[in-house]
């Protein structure tokens, strides 16, 4: 799935000095307070971190007094979404006009009819809504199926994306993958026997030329004994 990115950065976390005997612990809850929230200087919404204090002597800083600075070497894994990127997520509400979708456990997408393409056609099974395609009878986008759809685009306030199944290559992962399986084999089986199919052509060419020479061969050797 594209949109995820690991990050490197130097950060400086304000400790307070009572927590000075656990600069540690304030340091990691300070960054557990940063998780699923986008931050406009990673460009992303923290997902996780691995971090390490580089200066344990911290000293308090002139103007945010009095608090004191600790600096800190993180690795940031980030959830940074552009237009135009394919994400994966399980659909958790399908209507005839939308399909709702939660990505990464946390991230609400929303597709709506307009940006679902026309191969799928809304219907109602013993009660259950879902999204047939004409083109594969068992392409079906439900509660509960896990898909792959383009991104519109991405509200990092309220951390909710705008996607579409315009797009082909969009719509349950597993019955891409199958299709995708199923045409490798057949352009495989095809190739096969186009290869075959010519060395086929090739045996027959040799074959009717050997023949060629032989008929040519007797018909020379009956010459020569009619001229003997």
């Amino acid at each position: 799935m594209e949109g995820l990115k690991v990050s490197d950065a130097n950060l400086v976390i304000y400790v307070h000095p009572s927590k000075s005997k656990k600069v540690s612990q304030a340091v990691l809850r300070d960054l557990g307070a940063m998780l699923l929230k986008f931050d406009e200087r990673f460009e992303g919404v923290l997902l996780a971190y691995e971090a390490n204090i580089i200066d344990k002597s911290a000293k308090i800083l002139s103007g945010v007094h009095p608090y004191f600075g600790v600096t800190i070497k993180a690795k940031l894994l980030l959830f940074s979404p552009k237009p135009n990127m394919l994400l994966e997520g399980k659909v958790v509400k399908l209507r005839q006009e939308s399909i709702h979708v939660i990505v990464l456990g946390f991230a609400s997408a929303v597709i709506t009819d307009e940006d679902i393409r026309n191969e799928f056609k809304h219907r109602t099974k013993h009660g259950e809504e879902m999204f047939v395609s004409r083109a594969h009878k068992h392409h079906v986008i439900k509660v509960g199926t896990m898909v792959r759809f383009l991104v519109k685009s991405f509200d990092e306030e309220i951390l909710h994306i705008s996607g579409s199944l315009v797009p082909s290559h969009t719509g349950s992962i597993h019955c891409l993958e199958k299709n995708s399986v199923e045409g490798s084999v057949t352009n495989r089986s095809r190739k096969k026997m186009r290869d075959n199919d010519r060395e086929s052509l090739l045996q027959d060419s040799v074959a009717t030329d050997v023949n060629a020479l032989l008929l040519n061969n007797d018909h020379q050797s009956k010459t020569k004994k009619q001229k003997n």
